[in-house]
């Protein structure tokens, strides 16, 4: 799965999953776009990470769910490397209650990131990578996107919105040989997944088949091999990586 000297954005690419996408696609060759809105040290890092391997990287702060930063986060991409071919849209927010103690703002807070931002990216993203010659969007959604998850209405509505915007998208560039897909990760090991309890977290293992959370790494996997040449016939697909969880 060479990736080299492809241009590729990840947003939300300093910490947790979109880390190790980062660093992966940037050891297959790619260069890549970290963009952060508040990780700076975060991104930083991640950059010097990739140039000690012998990439190259840059990282943008924007806040995707503003259209006018997705917009400049693209325009400054394309200034940089001169093209864009593999978007990973990553960022996103969690803000939980039941729906009896949920209030709008949150509701709207986790839409417009994790949904709206989404279309903010791939709506100033499209002509680029139309134009490219080579083009791949893969979108993060979630399980809560294909099962929903109690507590979590707002997640769950943005997710499965992701989705839908994955097969329409994907309906739209395959005339020009643009995938668009999607992954729906499971629970995989992050810094957010350790401050769930243990006894929680032994429930849900029981539920999974493989008996385990996930390792980032194998959402970044998954992320490299739709991004590749390898799935050049794979289009408006969203691959699970749960462990078995929702089959």
């Amino acid at each position: 799965m060479d990736l080299k000297n492809k241009v590729a954005l990840v947003t939300g690419g300093a910490h947790g999953i979109g880390r190790y996408i980062s660093l992966e696609l940037a050891r297959r060759g790619a260069f890549v776009v970290i963009n952060f809105n508040r990780s700076e040290i975060e991104s930083r890092e991640v950059v010097s990470e990739i140039e000690k391997i012998g990439g190259k990287a840059l990282a943008i702060q924007a806040d995707i769910s503003k259209y006018l930063d997705a917009e400049k986060l693209i325009r400054q991409t394309i200034e940089t490397f001169g093209t864009l071919n593999i978007v990973v849209n990553n960022a996103g927010i969690t803000d939980d209650a039941l729906i009896l103690r949920m209030n709008e703002d949150q509701f709207d807070r986790v839409i417009s990131t994790n949904l709206k931002g989404v279309w903010n990216i791939c709506k100033h993203a499209s002509k680029p990578l139309l134009k490219s010659g080579y083009g791949r969007i893969i979108n993060i959604s979630s399980v809560s996107g294909v099962m929903g998850n109690a507590g979590q209405s707002n997640y769950s509505s943005a997710k499965a919105g992701v989705i839908g915007l994955t097969k329409a998208l994907a309906r739209e560039f395959a005339g020009r040989g643009v995938t668009v897909n999607s992954i729906a990760p499971g629970f995989i090991e992050t810094e957010m997944t350790k401050k769930i309890p243990i006894e929680m977290i032994e429930q849900w293992k029981k539920q999974i088949p493989l008996n385990r959370f996930g390792d980032a790494k194998e959402v970044a996997y998954a992320v490299c091999f739709l991004a590749s040449e390898e799935a050049s016939y794979i289009t408006g697909h969203t691959l699970e990586v749960d462990g078995g969880l929702v089959m």
